[in-house]
């Protein structure tokens, strides 16, 4: 297993676990940040993405995010897996989604999610999922 996907996968053992400070101690001062690519502009800033992670935890009850797969090409990790989490208001919101993150020594500078948004909001309003995203994460996790 890579150092960087040892650092990925200690990442979010302290993000299940709630440890926000944890989670940002990943990540360099100046990290940035695209969590939903293509959709909405980048958390510039460990101060911003704290900001982000405490309303985000706020909203949820439960994580379990899970990785399928990974590749490196210099200091780059690429990641596929599902975000899963339970909101407030008991609805299993789980969607697939693909990483890629940049590396400055063995610190995260500069992090993409790609994930389909809208498949997380159809969740969100309690919609439930698809017979595919369901197939696509149910595989076993690394």
């Amino acid at each position: 297993m890579s150092k960087k996907f040892e650092i990925m996968k200690a990442l979010i053992a302290a993000w299940t676990a709630g440890d926000i400070d944890g989670a940002l101690g990943f990540m360099t001062d100046d990290i940035v940040w695209h969590c939903a690519a293509a959709v909405a502009p980048p958390i510039k800033g460990k101060d911003k993405a704290r900001k982000f992670l405490d309303r985000f935890k706020a909203d949820i009850t439960e994580v379990r995010w899970r990785l399928f797969d990974y590749g490196e090409r210099g200091d780059r990790l690429f990641v596929e897996g599902v975000d899963e989490f339970r909101t407030n208001a008991g609805h299993l919101v789980a969607a697939p989604y693909a990483g890629v993150l940049t590396f400055r020594g063995e610190l995260i500078c500069d992090w993409r999610d790609y994930v389909d948004v809208g498949v997380m909001d159809a969740q969100r309003r309690g919609e439930g999922r698809s017979a595919w995203v369901a197939e696509m994460i149910e595989r076993p996790a690394l």
